[in-house]
């Protein structure tokens, strides 16, 4: 049983109030460490000591913060099998593709963000007809908030410190309660390649009561969420009072397209992989495909063999390829939403049912799931389930299916697969998602903006986008 430690002001510390919350393992539904049950008194120790590192951090030189935070990465990278292990223990995930993607993710970005804010240059406007100059600078904006959620912990957690850190911030981080296991060995981390005390401060518990002390303490000035919609807007409602910067990474149901002229085995092994990546735990995911009318049944056979041959299993296994869903709640969540889609008219090409390996038979496992005959508006279509399933429909006109595309609540991203470039040119303009991938899926370039439209989110992430947030601009007009 490990014990998970709040760390703020550069130490371990236990939760004011005494309290735990039991962590799980998804492979066998065991409890395997707690974490602490934090409150506001929490938060505000948090605060304080983020406030006291503030202006020291502040004023440090781009150089010296990337330094640290190179370090970070390489102590991240000599730790992959250890970090590795505990990301798949703690979110049920293989341990093949923590090690292949998730972790070397996390150094990448706060590699990326370390040489990112060396470069982050101010702008400047000779006013000739006035005989004036006017320049920007670009100033971190105090102690801010980073909230992560449990599908990529130590991926997106540090997703959003690294830029923050870089700007000059400090940093009050929350990671789920379902899955803190790795930004508690990061603290450690971060300890031993010298960030200085109080510039990061990691404050587990409960969104509402960890979540919502932060929300409303008006000394942070700024929050980075990534979640569910609905407690996006909760926060948006409680910071705009409060003239928080806020943004809000949020829901997905991503749909993928795929025309008759696509290189259709690359798009099979892709969309494969699009659908049920991290157990289809990933808001990126495509769980809506339409195809062209053309190919429907080829693909639908085609299709379900391939998901068929899935692995679901321990998630150390090497040749599992499906693992467990994060909790026992979310696991019920998808069942009856696989029962809402029969109900709807659906019917199950492949999967839909609780899987028991054996020795495992208590962990929380679902058959990558299929569904057809399923109309645009039921909900089964139109609420995000963020899980192993899929639905597929055929369509025959690009119009028709650029309708069905933004026929949606969200506006995340968008899968295209076709050899007609100017139809990707047309479809990319038009559909209302903030990022498209045109014979590809999940090909990330950290310095592009990323996030959605509509109910997806505000604001962007990555890249200037990142460093633009996490700082306030000061325009300064000289007359000569």
């Amino acid at each position: 049983m490990t014990k998970i430690y709040n760390y703020i002001d550069g130490k371990f510390v236990d939760p004011s109030n005494g309290g735990t919350i039991d962590v799980f393992n998804p492979a066998n539904g065991s409890v395997y460490a707690t974490a602490p049950d934090s409150d506001s008194n929490d938060i505000q120790g948090a605060v304080d000591a983020a406030t006291a590192a503030f202006s020291s951090w502040a004023t440090t030189s781009s150089e010296e913060r990337s330094k640290i935070m190179l370090k970070i990465a390489d102590l991240i990278d000599e730790n992959i099998e250890e970090l590795a292990m505990a990301e798949s223990i703690d979110n049920g995930k293989p341990y093949w593709l923590a090690k292949k993607i998730d972790i070397p993710r996390a150094s990448s970005n706060f590699r990326f963000f370390a040489h990112a804010c060396t470069q982050f240059a101010s702008e400047a406007h000779e006013t000739v007809e006035h005989s004036a100059i006017n320049y920007t600078l670009r100033k971190p904006i105090g102690v801010v908030a980073c909230i992560s959620p449990w599908n990529l912990p130590l991926y997106l957690f540090t997703w959003k410190i690294a830029p923050a850190l870089a700007a000059g911030n400090t940093v009050i981080a929350k990671p789920s309660e379902v899955t803190p296991m790795t930004a508690y060995m990061l603290c450690d981390i971060c300890t031993k390649a010298g960030l200085p005390k109080g510039v990061l401060n990691v404050v587990h518990g409960y969104g509402h009561k960890v979540g919502d002390a932060i929300n409303r303490h008006v000394a942070i000035k700024a929050i980075s969420f990534t979640g569910s919609t609905k407690v996006g807007s909760e926060i948006a409602s409680i910071a705009a009072p409060m003239f928080k910067k806020i943004s809000l990474e949020l829901g997905g149901k991503n749909p993928t397209l795929i025309f008759a002229d696509c290189n259709y085995d690359n798009m099979l092994e892709h969309v494969v992989r699009s659908s049920f990546s991290n157990q289809g735990q990933i808001c990126l995911c495509g769980s809506k495909i339409y195809i062209e009318q053309t190919i429907y049944e080829k693909f639908k056979l085609d299709f379900v063999r391939r998901v068929q041959e899935l692995k679901v299993g321990h998630p150390a296994d090497p040749t599992s390829k499906i693992g467990a869903v994060v909790s026992q709640p979310h696991m019920n969540k998808i069942l009856s939403y696989i029962e809402l889609a029969q109900a709807e008219g659906g019917t199950i090409l492949c999967g839909g049912q609780q899987i028991k390996p054996e020795g495992y038979e208590n962990g929380w496992y679902i058959s990558p799931t299929v569904i057809e005959g399923l109309g645009p508006d039921c909900r089964t279509n139109k609420e995000e389930i963020f899980g192993p399933l899929v639905t597929i429909a055929p369509f025959i006109t690009e119009d028709e299916v650029l309708a069905l595309s933004n026929n949606s609540d969200y506006g995340l991203s968008c899968s295209i697969w076709t050899e007609n470039l100017s139809r990707a040119h047309r479809l990319a303009r038009d559909i209302q998602v903030g990022i498209i991938w045109v014979n590809t899926w999940l090909l990330r370039d950290l310095r592009t903006p990323f996030g959605g439209m509509k109910n997806s989110g505000v604001g962007r992430e990555g890249g200037w986008e990142a460093l633009r947030f996490f700082t306030d601009a000061k325009n300064v007009c000289i007359k000569f």
